[in-house]
């Protein structure tokens, strides 16, 4: 056997070498990623848009988005953003075991006046690990008193 041949042989064995382990780690991630996906938290909501339709300034302002965890492992919120500070969220802290339901109530500052569009996002450790809720409405303007 020559130099050459050897070399060859032995890079040919570190290729396969190398070949075998990165088909054993890409099946050894698949599993993971599979077996994962059975086993988490599944927010799932009654409703992912509340409307407040038109409602007059200084008027009650809070909503709730009740939901499920309708998956198989317990969830837990580790934070809710809103899209502005006239939006506050406040949910429950526990964590949401499968079966069990909770809400996350919503207060609005209904001294603005106008349309509004707003955004609520969930942060958890769901399947969807970031859910996107939405409210909308109109406050109007208080009527002028008749003289």
């Amino acid at each position: 056997m020559t130099i050459s041949t050897y070399n060859f042989k032995t890079l040919q064995s570190k290729l396969l070498l190398i070949f075998c382990l990165f088909v054993y780690s890409s099946n050894f991630s698949q599993e993971a990623n599979t077996s994962k996906k059975g086993k988490t938290g599944i927010l799932s909501f009654e409703t992912e848009e509340i409307d407040y339709g038109t409602i007059q300034q200084n008027a009650n302002g809070e909503r709730t988005f009740k939901f499920t965890n309708t998956g198989k492992a317990p969830i837990v919120i580790t934070n809710v953003k809103t899209s502005c500070g006239c939006t506050v969220p406040s949910y429950a802290k526990t964590p949401i075991l499968p079966g069990d339901s909770s809400e996350i109530k919503i207060k609005y500052a209904t001294n603005r006046i106008g349309i509004f569009k707003k955004t609520i996002t969930i942060i958890s450790n769901a399947s969807e690990s970031s859910k996107i809720l939405r409210i909308k409405g109109k406050v109007l303007k208080p009527e002028a008193p008749k003289s």
